[in-house]
């Protein structure tokens, strides 16, 4: 008889420090898929449910499509959304006995009942299913692994590419390991070590040659070759605003059988992590830099455009999306056959929609949700270009044939101060630009501009480093700053790297 695996994702990176609560609603405009249309709109795509299929079909098993939810990161999951999607993934046991379960997580999600979320899911799937069916999640390289988390999966892995474009990858790992499992070849336990560290690994970067974070996966690879019983390493960088206890970068060893040699495993990592702490491998410019280089060298090297990334007001970090001060500085330089995405606001772009294409409006754009930070509404003139619905499919490498949703959606284009001609990507949903096709969703070419500027800290590197010519980092001062001094922890451990002064030997 076939093997009958229940398979869901439950995934959110939460903020924290977010005013916005992420509900149901959240989950909607992102992903939420149930039953067999986790299978139909996920099969072939790059993602953990894409790579559970593939080896669930070479195996022969039995699927259990239950929920497949995935919100942009944001503020706490409401209590709503929580029970929505756990009693649904939880009703797939309903059906009979199941012979394992994989799950794609995020690994850095609070909700409103719980700063550990994927170990509350956890643990309520452990208490169902008992403790030897086998649960294999994947995680994201940002999660915050927590004692529970590890004590509840049989198995954890997380990305190892920043931005993430093994998600497929990883969950064919997992789902193998759960085949070695359902052969009686192994039996995992995986082991979790963390340092009294919030920030490390350079934030998880895997595309600067000699980056530390390649260095420590190379470790974490060497160990799953040539030690024996390891079956697979993963680091994590962790996610800072969280703000729970277990925040920060950690390590997980899953090994056959239980013994102390994972944790000690793992504990050499650690070590190395916390030694290279500091150590960083991008320059983060002011605005005013990043925009006086950028109108220096467009069109100079090479034909791509230059690339000007809003590290600050990153949607994928949490951050509202809509700050300003990276557009202002940019009309204020005359920057021609420019674009800049998305900044989210969903009374402008429904205003656009009422008013229709080409009309002429002056109106307030942008910096509504916080002012006080990356800069307030901007009150601009321009013409409405153009106007979607906000329907895309990813086409760049992290998430390839995944749909998205920008909400209403459209291009406003201004032609202001010193010359300036600057095309603005205007979103309902707060979503962040690692893809050129959210911009060709209003009809700008990104290919065809001399600068363009992504409100993304990372991700942006995967579809947009192939046809830049420059990339630039600057920090707007929005929520996603590297700047930690605005934000008041109540959650983490301490003392801890770098909030407190801290003496550790690993």
């Amino acid at each position: 008889m076939a093997h009958r695996i229940l398979i869901a994702k439950f995934a959110h990176e939460t903020n924290r420090f977010s005013s916005r609560p992420t509900g149901l609603e959240a989950f909607r405009a992102n992903m939420l898929y149930t039953g067999s249309e986790v299978v139909s709109r996920l099969t072939g795509t790059n993602s953990e449910i894409a790579g559970f299929l593939d080896v669930a079909e070479a195996e022969g098993w039995d699927i259990v499509p239950t929920v497949a939810a995935n919100a942009g990161p944001s503020g706490m999951v409401t209590r709503e959304a929580e029970e929505f999607v756990t009693s649904g993934i939880l009703a797939g046991l309903q059906g009979g006995p199941v012979d394992g379960v994989l799950l794609a997580l995020h690994g850095a999600m609070v909700t409103e009942t719980a700063d550990d979320g994927e170990g509350a899911l956890l643990a309520q799937l452990r208490r169902e299913l008992g403790p030897d069916v086998p649960i294999m999640a994947t995680l994201d390289l940002h999660a915050n692994v927590t004692d529970r988390m590890a004590e509840m999966a049989t198995g954890l892995f997380s990305y190892r590419t920043y931005p993430h474009v093994d998600m497929r990858e990883r969950g064919v790992e997992a789902a193998r390991l759960m085949a070695r499992c359902l052969a009686g070849d192994c039996r995992p336990v995986t082991a979790v070590s963390r340092g009294p560290l919030l920030v490390g690994c350079d934030d998880g970067r895997t595309t600067n040659a000699g980056g530390q974070m390649l260095d420590h996966l190379a470790a974490a690879r060497k160990l799953e070759r040539e030690e024996p019983g390891v079956l697979t390493v993963s680091v994590n960088a962790g996610f800072v605003d969280a703000d729970i206890e277990d925040a920060g970068p950690s390590v997980t060893v899953t090994g056959d059988g239980d013994s102390a040699r994972w944790r000690k495993l793992a504990d050499g990592i650690m070590a190395e992590i916390w030694r290279r702490r500091d150590e960083t491998s991008i320059e983060i410019l002011t605005p005013e830099e990043a925009v006086r280089q950028a109108a220096q060298n467009s069109g100079k090297r090479g034909n791509g455009p230059v690339v000007i990334a809003d590290f600050a007001d990153n949607p994928g970090a949490g951050a509202y999306g809509d700050a300003t001060r990276l557009l202002d500085v940019m009309l204020k330089a005359g920057l021609g056959n420019a674009a800049i995405g998305g900044l989210y606001d969903p009374e402008a772009a429904l205003e656009m929609h009422r008013a229709g294409l080409g009309a002429l409006l002056t109106l307030p754009l942008g910096g509504k949700t916080d002012p006080e930070r990356g800069g307030g509404p901007l009150t601009l003139t321009g013409t409405v270009t153009a106007l979607g619905d906000g329907k895309f499919v990813y086409e760049g490498p992290m998430s390839t044939g995944v749909t998205g949703d920008l909400g209403l959606c459209a291009c406003f284009r201004v032609a202001a101060e010193e010359g300036a001609d600057i095309e603005i990507l205007v979103t309902s949903n707060n979503v962040q630009m690692l893809d050129r096709a959210l911009f060709r969703a209003v009809g700008i070419q990104p290919e065809e501009k001399h600068v363009l500027a992504v409100k993304s800290q990372q991700h942006f590197r995967g579809a947009f480093g192939p046809i830049a010519s420059e990339i630039l980092v600057c920090d707007t001062s929005g929520m996603s700053s590297d700047d930690l001094s605005f934000r008041s922890f109540k959650h983490v451990r301490r003392p801890i790297h770098p909030l407190d002064p801290v003496t550790w030997e690993g």
